[in-house]
C-alpha cells in the first residue's frame, strides 16, 4: 500500500467506526458473557416477588393491597433506577454505573431476605428495584456501545439468551425452596439470599470490564478510547482477522471493506443539540422515535410482565394449589431461554422493528389460549409458548431500544423510556388484578392483546430500520 493511496484518504478514522470494522473476538464473547450472567440475576430478582406472591401472602397474612404493593414495589424502585442509573452511565461512564447498580440490588435483596414484617420487605423491594431497573438498560447501552455493527443483535441475544435462564431459575428454586426450611429459615428467604450472592460474584468480575470506547470518544477522552480501541485491534490481527496495516489511520483497507454506512458515521458528540434532556428527546430530530420509544415502553410491560408477574395468581383463579402453581410456573418460564436463544439467529437476519410486531401479536394470541386453557397440559402448553415468543419480542426489544439513540445520550434517553415500563409494571397489579378478580382469567388476557395490538401498529407506524447499521448512524 502505497503513501500516495494514504495521503488521498482522511487522516484518521473515529473510535466509532473501528470498532464497527472489528469481527467477532474473544473479548467480544466474554464482555457477552459476563453481561449476560449479570442479567440472569437481574431476571432472578425481576420474577421472585410475583413467583412468591402467594407464599408471601400465607406468610405475613396480607391483604390484597399488601400483596399488590409487594409487586409493585420493586417495579417502582426500578422507575427512579433506570433514569437515575441511565443519567450516571452517560455522565461518568459506563462501566462505574454497572459497579454502582449491582452493588446496591445485591445488598437490599439480601437485606429482603431478613424481613421481619410486610413494611420492611416492601421498603427492601423498592429500594433493591433501584438498582435492578438500571441493569437492563445499562447492558444494553454497553453492549451497543462495544458490540461491531453487523454482530450486534446476534450477541446481544447471546447476552439475553444467559439473562432469561434466571427465570425458570426462579421459578424451579422457588418449587423446590418454598415447602423447606434450610436450617430453620423459611425457604423463600434463601431465594432472596441466593440472588444476593449471585449478584456479588457478578459485580467482582464486572471490575474486569473495560469502559466504552465508544462513550470515551463522545466525551471527549479521545486519548483513552484510542488505546482501548488499538488493543481490540492488535486482538484481531493476532488472530489474523484483520490486516496489520489497519491502524488509528484511515487506510485504502477501510475505504474498499467497510461497508459504506460504517464509513460515514463519525463518533458522536457534536450532532445532536444541547441542553436538558427532554428537550432534545422531543427536537425535531429524535421527536418520532421517542414518541415511538415511550408508547413501546408503557405497552410492552402489559404483556410481558403482565404475564410473569400474574400467572401464579391466574393458576390460583384456575384452582390450582400453590405447589401446583408454582410446578407449572416453572415449567412454563422454561419458554424464556429458549425464545432468547431462537432470538439467536433471527436477530440480524430480521428487521428489527418487523419481528418486535409480529413477536407482539404472537403473544396476543398465546395469551388468549392461556387463559382459556381447561387441562395442566394446555395450560402449560400455552404458557410456554406465550414465554417463547415474549422473549423472542423481549431480546429484538432490548437490541431495538438500545439503538434509537447517539452514544452521548444512549444511557438517559434509553433509560428515561425503560423507566416508563418499571411504572407501567409498578400500576399492572392494582390495574389487572381487579380485571383479573371480576372478569377472570379470559378478560385479563383480552386486555393484555389489546396492548399488544397497538404496540405492534405503533411500531410499524413510527420505527426506523436499525438492523445492521452503525449505532450512532441510527441515532
Amino acid at each position: 500500500m502505497s503513501d500516495d493511496t494514504l495521503g488521498a484518504v482522511k487522516p484518521s478514522v473515529s473510535v466509532a467506526r473501528r470498532l464497527d470494522r472489528l469481527p467477532v473476538l474473544p473479548t467480544h464473547r466474554r464482555i457477552t458473557t459476563v453481561v449476560g450472567i449479570g442479567l440472569l440475576f437481574d431476571m432472578y430478582e425481576n420474577n421472585l416477588s410475583g413467583t412468591l406472591s402467594q407464599v408471601l401472602r400465607a406468610d405475613f397474612a396480607l391483604s390484597a393491597t399488601d400483596v399488590k404493593l409487594v409487586l409493585a414495589s420493586v417495579f417502582l424502585g426500578q422507575f427512579f433506577g433506570a433514569i437515575l442509573m441511565g443519567r450516571l452511565a452517560d455522565r461518568f461512564g459506563r462501566r462505574r454505573a454497572f459497579l454502582i447498580n449491582l452493588g446496591i440490588y445485591s445488598f437490599f435483596s439480601l437485606a429482603g431476605a431478613f424481613a421481619p414484617s410486610v413494611g420492611w420487605l416492601i421498603a427492601t423491594r423498592f429500594l433493591a428495584g433501584i438498582g435492578i431497573g438500571a441493569e437492563q438498560t445499562l447492558s444494553d447501552s454497553y453492549l451497543a456501545d462495544v458490540l461491531p455493527a453487523r454482530h450486534r443483535g446476534r450477541l446481544m441475544a447471546w447476552a439475553y439468551t444467559l439473562g432469561y435462564c434466571g427465570v425458570p431459575a426462579v421459578g424451579l428454586m422457588a418449587m423446590w425452596l418454598v415447602p423447606l426450611e434450610p436450617l430453620g429459615v423459611a425457604g423463600w428467604r434463601w431465594l432472596f439470599a441466593l440472588g444476593a450472592a449471585g449478584s456479588a460474584v457478578v459485580w467482582v468480575w464486572r471490575r474486569g470490564l473495560f469502559e466504552s470506547p465508544r462513550w470515551l470518544a463522545a466525551v471527549g477522552r479521545r486519548e483513552e478510547a484510542e488505546v482501548l480501541t488499538a488493543r481490540l485491534e492488535a486482538e484481531a490481527r493476532q488472530l489474523g482477522k484483520l490486516p496489520a496495516e489497519t491502524t488509528g489511520r484511515e487506510t485504502a483497507y477501510a475505504v474498499r471493506e467497510a461497508p459504506e454506512s460504517l464509513n460515514a458515521v463519525p463518533d458522536a458528540g457534536s450532532a445532536r443539540p444541547g441542553g436538558p434532556l427532554l428537550r432534545q428527546l422531543f427536537s425535531a430530530r429524535y421527536r418520532r422515535r421517542t414518541v415511538m420509544s415511550w408508547l413501546f415502553c408503557l405497552l410492552s410491560t402489559v404483556g410481558y410482565y403482565g404475564f410473569g408477574t400474574l400467572a401464579p395468581l391466574v393458576l390460583t383463579a384456575k384452582g390450582y394449589d400453590i405447589v401446583q402453581g408454582l410446578g407449572f410456573t416453572a415449567a412454563a418460564f422454561i419458554g424464556y431461554p429458549v425464545g432468547a436463544l431462537l432470538a439467536v439467529p433471527l436477530m440480524d437476519r430480521v428487521e428489527r422493528r418487523s419481528l418486535v410486531a409480529l413477536a407482539a401479536c404472537a403473544m396476543a394470541l398465546a395469551g388468549l389460549g392461556f387463559a382459556f386453557a381447561g387441562s395442566p397440559g394446555m395450560v402449560i402448553a400455552c404458557g410456554f409458548v406465550y414465554t417463547l415468543v415474549s422473549n423472542v419480542f423481549s431480546t429484538a426489544s432490548h437490541v431495538f431500544l438500545a439503538e434509537q439513540y447517539p452514544t452521548p445520550i444512549r444511557a438517559q434517553a434509553s433509560g428515561t423510556a425503560y423507566s416508563l415500563s418499571k411504572l407501567t409494571a409498578a400500576a399492572l397489579p392494582f390495574v389487572l388484578l381487579p380485571v383479573l378478580e371480576h372478569g377472570g382469567p379470559g378478560m385479563l388476557f383480552a386486555a393484555i392483546a389489546a396492548a399488544m395490538a397497538v404496540l405492534a401498529v405503533t411500531v410499524f407506524l413510527l420505527a426506523d430500520r436499525t438492523t445492521g447499521l452503525p449505532v450512532d448512524a441510527t441515532g
